[in-house]
This record gives C-alpha cells, sequence and structure tokens, in this order.
C-alpha cells in the first residue's frame, strides 16, 4: 500500500471531533436540555465516528478511504441537526460539521467487496 499524507484531511477530522465534543457538552448545560437531546445524540455519533476514521487513515487501513463515505454522512446530519439551534456552540460545530464532510466527500472511495 502506498504511503499518504492524510494529515490536512486527519486535521480536519480532529476539529470535527472537538467541534462535536464541546457542542455535546454546551448543550447539556442548556436551559432546556430536552430540546437539544438529538443534537447530543448526533455530536456524539459524529466525534466518534471522525475519531476512528482518523485513526484508520493513520494506520494506512485498506478501509480508511470507504470509511469516510460513513464519516461524511454522520457529518452531514450533524450538521443540519446543529443549524437548527441559534446557540454559538451549535453554528460552530455546524461549521465544523460542514467543512469535515466536505473534506471527506472529496476524499472517500465507493464501498466495495471483491
Amino acid at each position: 500500500m502506498e504511503n499518504h499524507d492524510h494529515s490536512a484531511l486527519i486535521n480536519k477530522l480532529m476539529e470535527c471531533v472537538a467541534a462535536c465534543e464541546h457542542c455535546a457538552t454546551a448543550c447539556l448545560q442548556e436551559d432546556n436540555v430536552k430540546d437539544m437531546a438529538q443534537c447530543v445524540k448526533l455530536d456524539r455519533d459524529c466525534a466518534d465516528v471522525c475519531s476512528q476514521a482518523a485513526r484508520l487513515l493513520q494506520r494506512e487501513s485498506e478501509i480508511a478511504h470507504q470509511y469516510l463515505l460513513l464519516c461524511e454522512e454522520i457529518c452531514r446530519m450533524c450538521s443540519e441537526e446543529c443549524g437548527k439551534h441559534e446557540h454559538d456552540h451549535c453554528k460552530k460545530c455546524a461549521e465544523a460539521c460542514n467543512t469535515c464532510a466536505e473534506a471527506c466527500h472529496a476524499h472517500h472511495q465507493p464501498i466495495t467487496q471483491d
């Protein structure tokens, strides 16, 4: 397998992880936490998926570029949910997720089985 420099993509993934973790924590401090439940769920899922994607790229996993397809999907879902809220942390998270989704889109490959 060829050695590729994925540092820019990994940085975007980790920025997304940080934004999602911050957003989830901040959402739990909001007055009406129930209204933020879906946001927190997607933040946590997105952070986990992006973190795993970064690890797969770092170890040059054979499925890393296929996994980015899933990563793009959760980033878009999280961005859409965060975009529904007026909180600053949600707006920043939506932006980070959007940026990450675009980066994943530019690098993912279709899922194939041999």
